[in-house]
């Protein structure tokens, strides 16, 4: 047998508002975590034991994220003490990155068995925590990038250089809405959440899917980064960029059961899916949420298929901006974006959505029939990764 990595199982908890009164907001980060790794374990009958690491990303690594939370969450089970943990840190593609080296360690023979995931309890340590206010990129790098922003400037930088309208942005997000509460009202969320248990009972369901959300509704919520200052430093800026239309501040927590093939044949366990290509890019940093257009076309080339051959597209919605401009670039089927929702239904609990993410491309294959299914998703800085699996 090879040492071929597959995917054997992904689960994730439900998405809960990531501020105070959300749903999840009394759970520790690493109670959070430890309730949905113990799922995965539990539901595929794996002996901890066997585990060669735990890869968890995690953005907001301050106050209760400071340590390793998969660590943490690891001991606080129960688990044996032989097993390791590692964090990792690539802003939004933390888990997708955790999911990567994962596969590669496998594939690189490395290990047998590993969990991957991710957490973000954005309720209890809100975005931004670990920067305390400081100046994050020095001198230098301010010199050179003197116009660097915040995300949601590139958002509207974005959408000035495709021209995307706030219409379509709008019509974009409450899509998303839709396309979530038709899942989860078909049973298609069924598989990946994993119940959590919180001071105040049990949690099943999404709390951030609204799916009263219109256009019309959203047409009439203010901007959210508009001021004279960016007014002037960018006049091309149409002042588009709402609550709306935006990924929701999110608590959650995901993870995979990855392994080689010779492994999970041995264990008796089914693989789901194969790891076909990975790709992770950088690309302007200013512009910063564009990277997913570049890390597609790679991925793609590395794997020999066109996009055409892409059953089902996952890119990530941390502003509506992000896939409609990856769309135009991509040409891919619009049918085929993000079909079951995104982070503007869904939200956005930094750390966890890659693997959120690639579960819900991997139910979504196993609901269509599909064969190959894509990821990507933007990263602070002008990053992205990119992932190719095949159901098998």
């Amino acid at each position: 047998m090879s040492n071929v990595p597959v995917i054997v199982d992904i689960v994730r908890s439900p998405m809960a508002r990531g501020k105070p009164g959300g749903a999840l907001s009394s759970l520790h980060p690493a109670e959070l975590f430890r309730q949905v790794m113990v799922a995965l374990v539990e539901r595929n009958r794996l002996d901890p034991g066997e585990v060669d690491d735990l890869i968890v990303g995690c953005v907001s690594q301050a106050g209760e994220q400071a340590v390793p939370i998969g660590r943490t969450a690891w001991l606080a089970a129960g688990y044996p003490f032989h097993v390791p943990c590692t964090m990792v840190e690539r802003r939004c593609g933390s888990s997708q990155q955790a999911v990567h080296f994962a596969a590669q360690g496998i594939a690189a023979g490395a290990y047998d068995i590993v969990i991957a995931g991710g957490i973000e309890s954005m309720s209890r340590v809100p975005m931004g925590s670990a920067r305390m206010g400081k100046d994050p990129h020095g001198p230098t790098y301010d010199v050179l990038f003197p116009n660097t922003v915040g995300q949601g400037i590139a958002a509207e930088l974005i959408a000035a250089k495709w021209n995307i309208s706030r219409e379509e942005m709008d019509e974009y997000s409450a899509r998303s809405h839709q396309l979530a509460e038709a899942a989860r009202q078909a049973g298609k969320f069924d598989r990946e959440i994993v119940p959590v248990d919180t001071p105040e009972g049990r949690v099943t369901q999404d709390e951030t899917i609204r799916p009263s959300t219109t256009p019309e509704a959203l047409a009439q919520l203010k901007t959210s980064f508009e001021s004279e200052e960016m007014a002037s430093r960018f006049p091309q800026i149409r002042w588009s960029i709402t609550a709306g239309n935006s990924s929701q501040i999110t608590d959650g927590a995901s993870a995979a059961l990855i392994m080689s093939e010779k492994a999970a044949n041995r264990l008796g366990l089914k693989p789901r899916a194969r790891f076909v290509a990975f790709d992770v890019v950088g690309d302007d940093p200013i512009l910063m949420l564009t990277a997913p257009i570049p890390a597609t076309r790679r991925v793609l080339k590395k794997a020999g298929l066109s996009v055409d051959a892409i059953d089902q597209f996952e890119v990530n919605e941390a502003f509506a901006p992000v896939p409609l401009a990856w769309q135009r670039e991509i040409n891919a089927d619009f049918a085929r974006l993000n079909p079951r929702g995104g982070a503007i239904a869904l939200g956005h609990p930094l750390g966890a959505s890659g693997t959120r993410l690639m579960g819900s491309l991997l139910n979504g294959l196993e609901e269509t029939g599909g064969r190959y299914g894509l990821q990507v998703m933007c990263e602070a800085g002008g990053l992205a990764n990119a992932t190719i699996i095949e159901r098998i």
